[in-house]
């Protein structure tokens, strides 16, 4: 049982403060809530995988040590099922549990979401939301919402879910593998995905802001 100290003493905001007191299980919660439920929009998705991804190379880095073979299948476990529930929340009434939320983030994302449905159809939307913040999280309930085959879901939610995990643990994996002394870099690195994470949402407001003020 973890002590209490420790629970109180992790920001779920950071990547390294999550994976040094779960690991790998960590790993699976964090992924599960950002994919399943529309209050984890705001979890560090990206940058835990790929944190997790450094922190499985032997020796590469002073912090806690991981192990691959149990980092991806948990990432897969919750990003999948976190998913799957997503969707069946939507089914069951996703459109009035968004419309109590007041966070802008959310309901922008919500419009990405749909609108990455009707202009690239069911399959390619549900694989690229994947690699959006905010959009991959209320896409799945937005696909239940709309009605979407559950098939069609399950089948593309599984491969870009598999992709994404799967690919953004490998390259950090891959990154700590080839820079000696990664840690001494840890932080920008980190630093530089959560950046790179965040670029489609402010291009996307950006987007929103020409728009609207083309129309005034």
């Amino acid at each position: 049982m973890l002590q209490s100290s420790t629970l109180l003493s992790v920001n779920v905001l950071d990547a390294s403060s999550l994976l040094a007191a779960f690991g790998a299980l960590g790993v699976a919660v964090i992924m599960f809530a950002e994919t399943g439920l529309l209050v984890g929009f705001f979890l560090p998705g990206d940058s835990l995988l790929f944190t997790a991804g450094l922190l499985c190379v032997p020796g590469a880095t002073s912090g806690p040590q991981l192990q691959l073979a149990q980092v991806i299948p948990a990432a897969l476990a919750g990003a999948l099922i976190g998913a799957q529930v997503g969707y069946v929340i939507g089914r069951r009434g996703g459109r009035a549990l968004l419309a109590r939320s007041g966070n802008k983030s959310l309901h922008k994302g919500a419009e990405r979401a749909e609108e990455l449905l009707a202009k690239y159809g069911h399959g390619k939307a549900i694989v690229l939301a994947r690699f959006i913040p905010v959009v991959r999280t209320v896409l799945n309930p937005l696909a239940g919402v709309l009605d979407v085959p559950v098939r069609t879901f399950t089948l593309w939610q599984v491969v870009g879910g598999t992709v994404w995990t799967v690919g953004v643990v490998l390259a950090g994996y891959g990154l700590g593998s080839s820079v000696p002394n990664i840690d001494h870099y840890l932080l920008p690195i980190i630093g530089l995905v959560v950046v790179v994470s965040v670029i489609p949402i402010v291009l996307e407001l950006l987007k929103a802001r020409r728009n609207g003020g083309g129309a005034q």
